[in-house]
Protein backbone atom coordinates (compact mmCIF):
# COMPACT_ATOMS: atom_id res chain seq x y z
CA UNK A 1 0.00 0.00 0.00
CA UNK A 2 1.14 3.53 -0.79
CA UNK A 3 0.99 5.91 2.14
CA UNK A 4 -1.82 8.46 1.79
CA UNK A 5 -0.74 11.70 0.11
CA UNK A 6 -2.40 14.94 1.27
CA UNK A 7 -0.56 17.45 -0.89
CA UNK A 8 -0.94 18.29 -4.59
CA UNK A 9 1.19 15.82 -6.60
CA UNK A 10 1.76 18.68 -9.05
CA UNK A 11 4.09 20.30 -6.49
CA UNK A 12 6.72 17.66 -7.24
CA UNK A 13 6.82 18.67 -10.90
CA UNK A 14 6.85 22.34 -9.93
CA UNK A 15 9.81 21.69 -7.63
CA UNK A 16 11.60 19.90 -10.46
CA UNK A 17 10.95 22.86 -12.76
CA UNK A 18 12.50 25.17 -10.15
CA UNK A 19 15.63 23.03 -9.73
CA UNK A 20 16.39 22.22 -13.37
CA UNK A 21 17.77 25.64 -14.41
CA UNK A 22 20.43 25.37 -11.69
CA UNK A 23 21.59 21.84 -12.56
CA UNK A 24 23.82 20.46 -15.29
CA UNK A 25 24.88 17.07 -16.58
CA UNK A 26 24.00 13.93 -14.64
CA UNK A 27 22.34 15.67 -11.64
CA UNK A 28 20.01 17.46 -14.04
CA UNK A 29 19.10 14.21 -15.78
CA UNK A 30 18.49 12.45 -12.46
CA UNK A 31 16.17 15.19 -11.20
CA UNK A 32 14.40 15.41 -14.56
CA UNK A 33 13.62 11.70 -14.63
CA UNK A 34 12.92 11.33 -10.91
CA UNK A 35 10.34 14.13 -10.63
CA UNK A 36 7.71 12.49 -12.91
CA UNK A 37 8.23 9.11 -11.23
CA UNK A 38 7.76 10.65 -7.79
CA UNK A 39 4.66 12.40 -9.12
CA UNK A 40 3.29 9.06 -10.29
CA UNK A 41 3.89 7.65 -6.81
CA UNK A 42 2.09 10.61 -5.25
CA UNK A 43 -0.83 10.26 -7.67
CA UNK A 44 -1.51 6.74 -6.46
CA UNK A 45 -1.22 7.90 -2.88
CA UNK A 46 -4.11 10.36 -3.16
CA UNK A 47 -7.13 8.79 -1.41
CA UNK A 48 -10.68 8.99 -2.66
CA UNK A 49 -12.44 12.12 -1.46
CA UNK A 50 -11.04 15.48 -0.37
CA UNK A 51 -7.40 15.15 0.69
CA UNK A 52 -6.52 18.84 0.98
CA UNK A 53 -8.85 21.77 1.62
CA UNK A 54 -7.66 25.39 1.85
CA UNK A 55 -9.77 28.39 3.00
CA UNK A 56 -10.09 31.22 0.48
CA UNK A 57 -12.32 34.20 1.28
CA UNK A 58 -15.63 32.60 2.31
CA UNK A 59 -14.96 29.42 0.32
CA UNK A 60 -13.07 26.20 0.90
CA UNK A 61 -10.81 25.32 -2.02
CA UNK A 62 -10.66 21.56 -2.50
CA UNK A 63 -7.17 21.59 -3.99
CA UNK A 64 -6.78 17.80 -3.91
CA UNK A 65 -9.80 15.54 -4.36
CA UNK A 66 -9.23 12.03 -5.65
CA UNK A 67 -11.37 9.48 -7.47
CA UNK A 68 -10.92 6.94 -10.27
CA UNK A 69 -11.28 9.47 -13.09
CA UNK A 70 -8.75 11.93 -11.68
CA UNK A 71 -6.30 9.15 -10.88
CA UNK A 72 -6.55 7.73 -14.42
CA UNK A 73 -5.70 11.03 -16.10
CA UNK A 74 -3.03 12.00 -13.56
CA UNK A 75 -1.39 8.60 -14.14
CA UNK A 76 -1.04 9.03 -17.88
CA UNK A 77 0.07 12.65 -17.46
CA UNK A 78 2.86 11.51 -15.12
CA UNK A 79 3.90 8.71 -17.49
CA UNK A 80 3.92 11.19 -20.36
CA UNK A 81 6.07 13.62 -18.38
CA UNK A 82 8.62 10.87 -17.70
CA UNK A 83 8.77 9.51 -21.25
CA UNK A 84 8.77 12.99 -22.79
CA UNK A 85 11.65 13.95 -20.50
CA UNK A 86 13.59 10.84 -21.50
CA UNK A 87 13.04 11.76 -25.15
CA UNK A 88 14.21 15.36 -24.63
CA UNK A 89 17.33 14.76 -22.53
CA UNK A 90 19.51 16.00 -25.39
CA UNK A 91 17.43 19.14 -25.87
CA UNK A 92 19.77 22.15 -25.71
CA UNK A 93 17.16 24.66 -24.58
CA UNK A 94 17.32 25.51 -20.87
CA UNK A 95 13.75 26.78 -20.95
CA UNK A 96 11.81 23.92 -22.52
CA UNK A 97 12.02 21.20 -19.87
CA UNK A 98 11.23 23.45 -16.85
CA UNK A 99 8.30 24.91 -18.81
CA UNK A 100 7.15 21.39 -19.72
CA UNK A 101 7.27 20.37 -16.05
CA UNK A 102 5.09 23.33 -15.06
CA UNK A 103 2.80 22.46 -17.98
CA UNK A 104 2.51 18.82 -16.88
CA UNK A 105 2.10 19.88 -13.25
CA UNK A 106 -0.77 22.16 -14.24
CA UNK A 107 -2.47 19.23 -15.99
CA UNK A 108 -2.06 17.01 -12.92
CA UNK A 109 -3.36 19.87 -10.76
CA UNK A 110 -6.51 20.18 -12.88
CA UNK A 111 -7.26 16.47 -12.54
CA UNK A 112 -7.27 16.66 -8.74
CA UNK A 113 -9.01 20.04 -8.40
CA UNK A 114 -12.34 19.58 -6.65
CA UNK A 115 -13.54 23.15 -7.11
CA UNK A 116 -13.85 25.57 -10.01
CA UNK A 117 -11.37 28.13 -8.66
CA UNK A 118 -8.52 25.65 -8.15
CA UNK A 119 -9.24 24.14 -11.54
CA UNK A 120 -9.09 27.56 -13.18
CA UNK A 121 -5.76 28.45 -11.55
CA UNK A 122 -4.08 25.26 -12.80
CA UNK A 123 -5.86 25.67 -16.16
CA UNK A 124 -4.35 29.11 -16.78
CA UNK A 125 -0.96 27.98 -15.51
CA UNK A 126 -0.98 25.39 -18.27
CA UNK A 127 -1.67 28.09 -20.88
CA UNK A 128 1.32 30.16 -19.80
CA UNK A 129 3.70 27.19 -19.47
CA UNK A 130 2.73 25.68 -22.84
CA UNK A 131 3.40 29.05 -24.47
CA UNK A 132 6.89 28.97 -22.96
CA UNK A 133 7.38 25.48 -24.45
CA UNK A 134 6.76 26.98 -27.90
CA UNK A 135 9.04 29.96 -27.13
CA UNK A 136 11.85 27.56 -26.29
CA UNK A 137 12.29 26.72 -29.96
CA UNK A 138 13.40 30.29 -30.68
CA UNK A 139 12.95 32.29 -33.86
CA UNK A 140 10.28 34.66 -35.11
CA UNK A 141 8.06 31.92 -36.53
CA UNK A 142 7.75 30.19 -33.15
CA UNK A 143 7.29 33.52 -31.38
CA UNK A 144 4.44 34.63 -33.65
CA UNK A 145 2.78 31.23 -33.37
CA UNK A 146 3.08 31.38 -29.57
CA UNK A 147 1.47 34.83 -29.51
CA UNK A 148 -1.50 33.58 -31.52
CA UNK A 149 -1.64 30.53 -29.26
CA UNK A 150 -1.65 32.47 -25.99
CA UNK A 151 -4.22 34.98 -27.27
CA UNK A 152 -6.58 32.14 -28.16
CA UNK A 153 -6.13 30.50 -24.76
CA UNK A 154 -6.47 33.78 -22.88
CA UNK A 155 -9.74 34.30 -24.74
CA UNK A 156 -10.84 30.82 -23.66
CA UNK A 157 -9.74 31.59 -20.10
CA UNK A 158 -11.77 34.81 -20.00
CA UNK A 159 -14.87 32.97 -21.23
CA UNK A 160 -14.31 30.21 -18.69
CA UNK A 161 -13.83 32.68 -15.83
CA UNK A 162 -17.02 34.53 -16.80
CA UNK A 163 -18.89 31.23 -16.69
CA UNK A 164 -17.41 30.31 -13.30
CA UNK A 165 -18.42 33.70 -11.84
CA UNK A 166 -21.91 33.22 -13.22
CA UNK A 167 -22.25 29.76 -11.67
CA UNK A 168 -20.96 31.01 -8.31
CA UNK A 169 -23.40 33.94 -8.42
CA UNK A 170 -26.31 31.62 -9.23
CA UNK A 171 -25.57 28.76 -6.86
CA UNK A 172 -23.18 30.16 -4.27
CA UNK A 173 -21.04 27.02 -4.70
CA UNK A 174 -17.63 26.53 -6.31
CA UNK A 175 -17.90 22.73 -6.46
CA UNK A 176 -16.64 21.22 -9.72
CA UNK A 177 -19.04 18.49 -10.74
CA UNK A 178 -21.53 17.55 -13.44
CA UNK A 179 -23.39 20.56 -14.87
CA UNK A 180 -26.34 21.04 -17.19
CA UNK A 181 -26.33 23.40 -20.17
CA UNK A 182 -29.41 25.25 -18.94
CA UNK A 183 -27.91 28.68 -18.27
CA UNK A 184 -25.59 31.17 -19.91
CA UNK A 185 -22.97 30.57 -17.21
CA UNK A 186 -22.68 26.82 -17.84
CA UNK A 187 -22.63 27.43 -21.60
CA UNK A 188 -19.68 29.80 -21.09
CA UNK A 189 -17.87 27.13 -19.06
CA UNK A 190 -18.53 24.59 -21.80
CA UNK A 191 -17.20 26.97 -24.46
CA UNK A 192 -14.08 27.62 -22.38
CA UNK A 193 -13.44 23.87 -22.16
CA UNK A 194 -14.06 23.36 -25.87
CA UNK A 195 -11.52 26.03 -26.83
CA UNK A 196 -8.80 23.89 -25.26
CA UNK A 197 -10.25 20.76 -26.85
CA UNK A 198 -9.75 22.27 -30.31
CA UNK A 199 -13.46 22.35 -31.11
CA UNK A 200 -14.86 24.47 -33.96
CA UNK A 201 -14.42 27.29 -34.75
CA UNK A 202 -11.34 27.36 -32.53
CA UNK A 203 -9.59 24.32 -33.98
CA UNK A 204 -6.87 25.98 -36.01
CA UNK A 205 -4.76 27.13 -33.06
CA UNK A 206 -3.50 23.58 -32.61
CA UNK A 207 -1.95 22.87 -36.05
CA UNK A 208 -0.86 26.51 -36.17
CA UNK A 209 1.19 26.40 -32.96
CA UNK A 210 2.24 22.82 -32.18
CA UNK A 211 4.44 22.26 -35.26
CA UNK A 212 6.39 25.44 -34.44
CA UNK A 213 7.72 23.99 -31.19
CA UNK A 214 11.02 22.10 -31.12
CA UNK A 215 11.46 18.43 -32.08
CA UNK A 216 10.77 17.52 -28.44
CA UNK A 217 8.42 20.35 -27.47
CA UNK A 218 5.65 19.14 -29.77
CA UNK A 219 5.67 15.79 -27.95
CA UNK A 220 4.82 17.52 -24.66
CA UNK A 221 2.23 19.78 -26.28
CA UNK A 222 0.36 16.84 -27.80
CA UNK A 223 -0.43 15.31 -24.42
CA UNK A 224 -1.77 17.81 -21.95
CA UNK A 225 -3.97 20.65 -23.22
CA UNK A 226 -6.51 18.71 -25.29
CA UNK A 227 -6.61 15.72 -22.94
CA UNK A 228 -7.11 17.97 -19.92
CA UNK A 229 -10.05 19.42 -21.84
CA UNK A 230 -11.38 15.88 -22.33
CA UNK A 231 -11.03 15.30 -18.58
CA UNK A 232 -13.01 18.43 -17.60
CA UNK A 233 -15.69 17.58 -20.17
CA UNK A 234 -15.96 14.10 -18.63
CA UNK A 235 -16.18 15.68 -15.20
CA UNK A 236 -18.45 18.59 -16.04
CA UNK A 237 -20.64 17.66 -19.00
CA UNK A 238 -21.18 13.90 -19.31
CA UNK A 239 -24.13 13.16 -21.54
CA UNK A 240 -24.38 16.70 -23.00
CA UNK A 241 -25.90 15.84 -26.38
CA UNK A 242 -24.55 18.99 -28.02
CA UNK A 243 -21.12 17.37 -27.85
CA UNK A 244 -22.10 14.67 -30.36
CA UNK A 245 -22.29 16.97 -33.43
CA UNK A 246 -19.32 19.00 -32.19
CA UNK A 247 -17.19 15.87 -31.83
CA UNK A 248 -18.36 14.54 -35.20
CA UNK A 249 -17.30 17.77 -36.87
CA UNK A 250 -13.88 17.54 -35.20
CA UNK A 251 -13.44 13.98 -36.45
CA UNK A 252 -13.97 14.76 -40.12
CA UNK A 253 -12.35 18.19 -39.97
CA UNK A 254 -9.14 16.59 -38.72
CA UNK A 255 -9.24 13.87 -41.40
CA UNK A 256 -9.81 16.25 -44.32
CA UNK A 257 -7.13 18.73 -43.34
CA UNK A 258 -4.62 16.00 -42.50
CA UNK A 259 -5.11 14.49 -45.95
CA UNK A 260 -4.44 17.89 -47.55
CA UNK A 261 -1.38 18.69 -45.45
CA UNK A 262 2.26 18.47 -46.58
CA UNK A 263 4.03 19.12 -43.25
CA UNK A 264 4.49 15.84 -41.31
CA UNK A 265 3.92 17.44 -37.91
CA UNK A 266 0.88 19.37 -39.11
CA UNK A 267 -0.57 16.06 -40.35
CA UNK A 268 -0.21 14.66 -36.84
CA UNK A 269 -1.52 17.88 -35.28
CA UNK A 270 -4.73 17.72 -37.29
CA UNK A 271 -4.91 14.09 -36.26
CA UNK A 272 -5.01 15.18 -32.60
CA UNK A 273 -8.22 17.13 -33.30
CA UNK A 274 -9.62 14.10 -35.11
CA UNK A 275 -8.93 11.76 -32.20
CA UNK A 276 -10.22 14.17 -29.56
CA UNK A 277 -13.41 14.29 -31.64
CA UNK A 278 -13.95 10.58 -30.94
CA UNK A 279 -13.64 11.28 -27.21
CA UNK A 280 -16.04 14.24 -27.36
CA UNK A 281 -18.64 12.11 -29.14
CA UNK A 282 -18.28 9.44 -26.44
CA UNK A 283 -18.78 12.05 -23.71
CA UNK A 284 -21.84 13.39 -25.51
CA UNK A 285 -23.47 9.93 -25.71
CA UNK A 286 -22.96 9.74 -21.97
CA UNK A 287 -23.41 6.06 -21.12
CA UNK A 288 -21.00 4.31 -18.78
CA UNK A 289 -19.53 2.40 -21.73
CA UNK A 290 -18.87 5.50 -23.85
CA UNK A 291 -17.56 7.51 -20.90
CA UNK A 292 -15.18 4.65 -20.15
CA UNK A 293 -14.32 4.59 -23.85
CA UNK A 294 -13.58 8.32 -23.95
CA UNK A 295 -11.37 8.08 -20.85
CA UNK A 296 -9.58 4.98 -22.14
CA UNK A 297 -9.10 6.54 -25.57
CA UNK A 298 -7.58 9.65 -23.99
CA UNK A 299 -5.16 7.38 -22.12
CA UNK A 300 -4.12 5.39 -25.19
CA UNK A 301 -4.12 8.45 -27.46
CA UNK A 302 -1.48 10.19 -25.36
CA UNK A 303 0.76 7.16 -25.82
CA UNK A 304 0.44 6.50 -29.52
CA UNK A 305 0.28 10.18 -30.51
CA UNK A 306 3.45 10.88 -28.55
CA UNK A 307 5.07 7.87 -30.24
CA UNK A 308 4.16 9.23 -33.68
CA UNK A 309 5.48 12.68 -32.83
CA UNK A 310 8.63 11.17 -31.36
CA UNK A 311 9.31 9.44 -34.67
CA UNK A 312 8.62 12.71 -36.51
CA UNK A 313 10.79 14.62 -34.01
CA UNK A 314 13.63 12.15 -34.55
CA UNK A 315 13.47 12.77 -38.30
CA UNK A 316 13.32 16.51 -37.71
CA UNK A 317 16.34 16.47 -35.39
CA UNK A 318 18.52 14.18 -37.46
CA UNK A 319 17.67 15.96 -40.75
CA UNK A 320 18.39 19.42 -39.38
CA UNK A 321 14.80 20.63 -39.66
CA UNK A 322 13.31 18.96 -42.77
CA UNK A 323 9.58 18.63 -42.14
CA UNK A 324 7.74 18.59 -45.48
CA UNK A 325 6.63 15.30 -46.99
CA UNK A 326 7.80 16.49 -50.41
CA UNK A 327 11.36 16.61 -49.06
CA UNK A 328 11.30 13.22 -47.31
CA UNK A 329 11.10 9.58 -48.30
CA UNK A 330 13.12 6.37 -48.23
CA UNK A 331 14.24 6.92 -44.64
CA UNK A 332 13.47 3.33 -43.61
CA UNK A 333 16.81 2.35 -45.17
CA UNK A 334 18.90 4.32 -42.68
CA UNK A 335 16.36 4.78 -39.84
CA UNK A 336 14.72 1.33 -39.56
CA UNK A 337 14.14 1.59 -35.79
CA UNK A 338 12.46 5.00 -36.04
CA UNK A 339 10.38 3.77 -38.99
CA UNK A 340 9.24 0.74 -37.00
CA UNK A 341 8.22 2.93 -34.06
CA UNK A 342 6.29 5.20 -36.40
CA UNK A 343 4.50 2.21 -37.93
CA UNK A 344 3.48 0.90 -34.49
CA UNK A 345 2.09 4.33 -33.60
CA UNK A 346 0.31 4.49 -36.95
CA UNK A 347 -1.32 1.09 -36.40
CA UNK A 348 -2.39 2.06 -32.88
CA UNK A 349 -4.00 5.34 -33.96
CA UNK A 350 -5.80 3.41 -36.72
CA UNK A 351 -7.28 1.04 -34.11
CA UNK A 352 -5.62 -1.98 -35.68
CA UNK A 353 -6.50 -5.13 -33.69
CA UNK A 354 -3.99 -6.04 -30.98
CA UNK A 355 -2.94 -2.41 -30.51
CA UNK A 356 -4.06 0.00 -27.79
CA UNK A 357 -6.23 2.12 -30.06
CA UNK A 358 -8.47 -0.85 -30.85
CA UNK A 359 -9.36 -1.64 -27.25
CA UNK A 360 -10.38 1.96 -26.49
CA UNK A 361 -11.98 3.39 -29.65
CA UNK A 362 -14.17 0.33 -30.16
CA UNK A 363 -15.85 1.04 -26.80
CA UNK A 364 -17.17 4.36 -28.12
CA UNK A 365 -18.47 2.80 -31.34
CA UNK A 366 -20.13 -0.04 -29.43
CA UNK A 367 -21.74 2.47 -27.08
CA UNK A 368 -23.24 4.32 -30.05
CA UNK A 369 -24.57 1.02 -31.43
CA UNK A 370 -26.05 0.08 -28.05
CA UNK A 371 -27.97 3.39 -28.01
CA UNK A 372 -29.24 2.73 -31.56
CA UNK A 373 -27.48 5.84 -32.88
CA UNK A 374 -27.11 4.45 -36.39
CA UNK A 375 -25.77 7.59 -38.08
CA UNK A 376 -23.32 8.26 -35.27
CA UNK A 377 -22.06 4.69 -35.51
CA UNK A 378 -21.74 4.98 -39.30
CA UNK A 379 -19.83 8.21 -38.91
CA UNK A 380 -17.42 6.65 -36.42
CA UNK A 381 -16.88 3.67 -38.74
CA UNK A 382 -16.18 5.92 -41.75
CA UNK A 383 -13.90 8.08 -39.63
CA UNK A 384 -11.91 5.02 -38.54
CA UNK A 385 -11.16 4.32 -42.20
CA UNK A 386 -10.21 7.97 -42.68
CA UNK A 387 -7.80 7.84 -39.75
CA UNK A 388 -6.02 4.90 -41.37
CA UNK A 389 -5.69 6.95 -44.56
CA UNK A 390 -4.00 10.03 -43.10
CA UNK A 391 -2.16 8.79 -40.00
CA UNK A 392 -1.97 5.06 -40.51
CA UNK A 393 -0.67 5.11 -44.07
CA UNK A 394 0.01 8.63 -45.32
CA UNK A 395 2.40 9.68 -42.56
CA UNK A 396 4.68 6.58 -42.56
CA UNK A 397 4.46 6.20 -46.36
CA UNK A 398 5.54 9.72 -47.26
CA UNK A 399 8.14 10.03 -44.51
CA UNK A 400 9.74 6.58 -44.60
CA UNK A 401 8.74 4.67 -47.75
CA UNK A 402 7.95 6.89 -50.72
CA UNK A 403 10.50 7.60 -53.46
CA UNK A 404 13.99 7.99 -52.00
CA UNK A 405 14.68 11.63 -51.15
CA UNK A 406 18.42 11.10 -51.01
CA UNK A 407 18.59 11.83 -47.28
CA UNK A 408 20.83 9.44 -45.35
CA UNK A 409 19.97 10.05 -41.73
CA UNK A 410 21.29 8.27 -38.68
CA UNK A 411 19.12 6.86 -35.92
CA UNK A 412 18.51 9.24 -32.99
CA UNK A 413 20.42 8.99 -29.68
CA UNK A 414 19.77 6.14 -27.24
CA UNK A 415 17.52 8.11 -24.87
CA UNK A 416 15.18 8.94 -27.75
CA UNK A 417 15.08 5.33 -28.90
CA UNK A 418 14.35 4.15 -25.35
CA UNK A 419 11.42 6.54 -24.99
CA UNK A 420 9.96 5.42 -28.32
CA UNK A 421 10.48 1.79 -27.34
CA UNK A 422 8.65 2.29 -24.04
CA UNK A 423 5.57 3.78 -25.69
CA UNK A 424 5.65 1.19 -28.50
CA UNK A 425 5.65 -1.52 -25.81
CA UNK A 426 2.62 0.10 -24.16
CA UNK A 427 0.81 0.36 -27.51
CA UNK A 428 1.17 -3.37 -28.12
CA UNK A 429 1.00 -4.47 -24.48
CA UNK A 430 -2.32 -2.70 -23.79
CA UNK A 431 -3.64 -3.97 -27.10
CA UNK A 432 -2.88 -7.56 -26.19
CA UNK A 433 -3.91 -7.23 -22.54
CA UNK A 434 -6.34 -4.34 -21.91
CA UNK A 435 -7.34 -5.52 -18.43
CA UNK A 436 -4.87 -3.30 -16.51
CA UNK A 437 -6.32 -0.23 -18.24
CA UNK A 438 -9.92 -1.39 -17.90
CA UNK A 439 -9.34 -1.95 -14.17
CA UNK A 440 -8.65 1.75 -13.51
CA UNK A 441 -11.44 3.24 -15.66
CA UNK A 442 -14.12 5.34 -13.94
CA UNK A 443 -16.89 2.72 -14.18
CA UNK A 444 -16.88 -1.08 -14.00
CA UNK A 445 -16.08 -2.54 -17.41
CA UNK A 446 -18.28 -5.22 -18.90
CA UNK A 447 -16.91 -5.16 -22.42
CA UNK A 448 -14.98 -7.66 -24.53
CA UNK A 449 -13.11 -5.97 -27.42
CA UNK A 450 -11.90 -9.13 -29.13
CA UNK A 451 -15.02 -10.62 -30.59
CA UNK A 452 -15.20 -11.96 -34.12
CA UNK A 453 -17.54 -9.16 -35.17
CA UNK A 454 -15.33 -6.37 -33.79
CA UNK A 455 -12.12 -7.73 -35.27
CA UNK A 456 -13.53 -8.60 -38.71
CA UNK A 457 -15.33 -5.27 -39.05
CA UNK A 458 -12.21 -3.29 -38.21
CA UNK A 459 -9.95 -5.35 -40.47
CA UNK A 460 -12.37 -4.85 -43.36
CA UNK A 461 -12.41 -1.09 -42.83
CA UNK A 462 -8.64 -0.83 -42.59
CA UNK A 463 -7.83 -3.12 -45.49
CA UNK A 464 -10.24 -1.44 -47.89
CA UNK A 465 -9.13 2.06 -46.85
CA UNK A 466 -5.52 0.95 -47.39
CA UNK A 467 -6.45 -0.34 -50.84
CA UNK A 468 -8.14 2.98 -51.63
CA UNK A 469 -5.00 4.86 -50.57
CA UNK A 470 -2.71 3.02 -52.96
CA UNK A 471 -5.22 3.13 -55.81
CA UNK A 472 -5.52 6.90 -55.38
CA UNK A 473 -1.81 7.42 -54.70
CA UNK A 474 -1.10 9.13 -58.05
CA UNK A 475 -3.75 11.73 -57.15
CA UNK A 476 -2.39 12.28 -53.63
CA UNK A 477 1.02 13.57 -54.65
CA UNK A 478 2.07 16.27 -52.22
CA UNK A 479 2.58 19.80 -53.54
CA UNK A 480 4.12 22.97 -52.09
CA UNK A 481 0.81 24.55 -51.20
CA UNK A 482 -0.71 26.24 -48.17
CA UNK A 483 -4.05 25.04 -46.80
CA UNK A 484 -6.29 27.83 -45.54
CA UNK A 485 -7.97 27.19 -42.20
CA UNK A 486 -9.93 29.24 -39.67
CA UNK A 487 -6.65 30.70 -38.44
CA UNK A 488 -6.66 32.81 -41.61
CA UNK A 489 -9.21 34.99 -39.85
CA UNK A 490 -6.89 36.05 -37.05
CA UNK A 491 -3.65 35.71 -39.00
CA UNK A 492 -4.76 37.79 -42.01
CA UNK A 493 -8.30 39.20 -41.86
CA UNK A 494 -8.13 40.43 -38.26
CA UNK A 495 -4.64 41.77 -38.91
CA UNK A 496 -5.87 43.73 -41.93
CA UNK A 497 -8.90 44.93 -39.96
CA UNK A 498 -6.66 46.04 -37.10
CA UNK A 499 -4.33 47.83 -39.52
CA UNK A 500 -7.31 49.58 -41.17
CA UNK A 501 -8.66 50.59 -37.77
CA UNK A 502 -5.24 51.92 -36.79
CA UNK A 503 -4.99 53.92 -40.03
CA UNK A 504 -8.47 55.36 -39.53
CA UNK A 505 -7.71 56.19 -35.90
CA UNK A 506 -4.46 57.88 -36.87
CA UNK A 507 -6.24 59.91 -39.56
CA UNK A 508 -8.97 60.95 -37.11
CA UNK A 509 -6.32 61.82 -34.52
CA UNK A 510 -4.43 63.98 -37.03
CA UNK A 511 -7.62 65.70 -38.19
CA UNK A 512 -8.67 66.43 -34.61
CA UNK A 513 -5.29 67.95 -33.78
CA UNK A 514 -5.32 70.04 -36.96
CA UNK A 515 -8.83 71.33 -36.14
CA UNK A 516 -7.81 72.09 -32.54
CA UNK A 517 -4.68 73.89 -33.80
CA UNK A 518 -6.78 75.93 -36.22
CA UNK A 519 -9.27 76.93 -33.48
CA UNK A 520 -6.44 77.82 -31.09
CA UNK A 521 -4.84 80.03 -33.74
CA UNK A 522 -8.18 81.80 -34.27
CA UNK A 523 -8.53 82.36 -30.51
CA UNK A 524 -4.99 83.76 -30.24
CA UNK A 525 -5.68 86.04 -33.21
CA UNK A 526 -8.83 87.41 -31.57
CA UNK A 527 -7.02 88.00 -28.27
CA UNK A 528 -4.22 89.74 -30.13
CA UNK A 529 -6.68 92.02 -31.90
CA UNK A 530 -8.11 93.09 -28.53
CA UNK A 531 -4.91 93.18 -26.45
CA UNK A 532 -2.24 93.80 -29.06
CA UNK A 533 -0.39 97.12 -29.50
CA UNK A 534 -3.23 98.42 -31.68
CA UNK A 535 -6.09 96.67 -29.90
CA UNK A 536 -8.98 98.44 -28.29
CA UNK A 537 -7.86 97.47 -24.78
CA UNK A 538 -4.34 98.80 -25.41
CA UNK A 539 -5.48 102.41 -26.12
CA UNK A 540 -4.94 105.34 -23.69
CA UNK A 541 -8.20 106.35 -22.03
CA UNK A 542 -8.89 109.83 -20.45
CA UNK A 543 -8.70 109.95 -16.65
CA UNK A 544 -12.25 111.24 -16.39
CA UNK A 545 -13.62 108.31 -18.32
CA UNK A 546 -11.82 105.88 -16.07
CA UNK A 547 -13.22 107.54 -12.92
CA UNK A 548 -16.69 107.42 -14.45
CA UNK A 549 -16.46 103.72 -15.20
CA UNK A 550 -15.08 102.99 -11.69
CA UNK A 551 -17.98 104.88 -10.09
CA UNK A 552 -20.49 103.03 -12.25
CA UNK A 553 -19.08 99.64 -11.31
CA UNK A 554 -19.06 100.61 -7.61
CA UNK A 555 -22.70 101.69 -7.81
CA UNK A 556 -23.65 98.43 -9.53
CA UNK A 557 -21.87 96.44 -6.80
CA UNK A 558 -23.77 98.32 -4.06
CA UNK A 559 -27.09 97.65 -5.76
CA UNK A 560 -26.35 93.95 -6.09
CA UNK A 561 -25.10 93.73 -2.50
CA UNK A 562 -28.11 95.46 -0.93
Amino acid sequence: MIEAVHFPPALILFAGAFLLPFLHGTPRHVVALAAPLLTLWAVWGVPDGVALSVPFLEYQLQVVEGDRLSRLFATIFSIMAFTGTLFSLRQGSRLELPAAFVYAGGAVGVTFAGDLISMFIFWELMAVASTAVIWANGGQTAYRASMRYILMHLFGGVVLMAGILGVVAQTGSIEFGAMRTDSLATWLILIGFLVNAGAPPFSAWLPDAYPEASWSGTVFLSAFTTKTAVYVLLRGFPGAEVLIPIGSYMIFYGIIYALLENDMRRILSYSIINQVGFMVVGIGIGTELTLNGAAAHAFTHIIYKALLLMSAGSVLLMSGGVRRCTDLGGLFKTMPYTATMGIIGALAISSFPFTSGFISKSMIAQGAADQHMFWVWMGLAAASAGVFLHAGIKYPWYVFFQKDSGLRLKEPPLSMKLSMGLFAFLCIGLGLNPEPLYAILPYPVDYVPYTTGHVVTMLQLLLFSGLAFFIMLPYMKRTLTITLDFDWLYRKLFKLAARDAADRTAAAHTAAFEDADKRLAQLINRIFRAHGPHGILARTWPTGSMVLWAAALLALSLVVYY
